[in-house]
């Protein structure tokens, strides 16, 4: 366990460097669209908490209008968004906006698999006990949390409650306890696993793989 971490970054190091590379051909047409459409940005940065509480810059393709943290929703994004842009909306269903992270797990901001990075405002319904375990991993591109709240947009449009109220009293307190759960859990199978499960759902969003490949969850209060 206490080797893990250092192979961990190789691993992240190795398969992010190969996605580098043979997913190029998928990220230039995908740049040059953004270019030409919507408000011509490519590139959305946002500062995310990361490894030790330090904060870095997420890179994501950009599929939203640019003062859409300003706007009505704030933060929090809901199905049928109208700040999302058109061709955004396919780059976040198939999961293409995320694809340039793999530049900030390159250059070890995050890792493959570990806790989503939130910013402050998200971060701050979370117990200080889990704060303080999440701290200890880079953060991750897809994790157990991710998975498992994949439908969160659904989640935050069909609640009555407000966005902010839902997620912090619906949301961050189960996604706080599956993050637990990993770190419980960490391991290379762990983590291989989450991988295949993450391109699992993707494919097909209602299979019910996480309760059968990964044992010993919490449920929800």
């Amino acid at each position: 366990m206490k080797l893990y971490p250092f192979i961990k970054r190789a691993m992240d190091i190795t398969l992010s460097g190969i996605a580098i590379l043979l997913l190029s051909p998928l990220l230039i047409p995908v740049m040059i669209i953004l270019k030409c459409t919507g408000e011509h940005d490519i590139f959305y940065g946002q500062i995310r908490i990361g490894l030790n509480n330090k904060n870095f810059k997420i890179w994501k393709f950009a599929t939203m209008l640019r003062d859409s943290p300003s706007m009505s929703g704030g933060l929090h994004t809901t199905q049928g968004d109208p700040r999302v842009l058109p061709f955004g909306k396919f780059l976040r269903k198939t999961k293409i906006n995320e694809i340039p992270q793999i530049f900030n797990i390159f250059l070890g901001d995050m890792s493959i698999v570990g806790p989503r990075p939130l910013v402050d405002k998200t971060f701050a319904p979370y117990s200080d006990e889990v704060k303080a375990r999440i701290y200890t991993v880079r953060p991750g591109l897809t994790g157990i949390g991710s998975i498992v709240f994949r439908d969160e947009e659904a989640i935050l449009t069909n609640s009555k409650l407000p966005t902010d109220v839902c997620y912090a009293q619906e949301i961050a307190p189960y996604k706080g306890a599956l993050e637990m759960w990993y770190l419980e859990n960490i391991s290379f199978w762990t983590d291989i696993k989450l991988i295949f499960a993450t391109a699992w759902v993707v494919l097909f969003p209602e299979s019910s793989i996480v309760t059968k490949w990964f044992k010993g969850l919490p449920t929800k209060n």
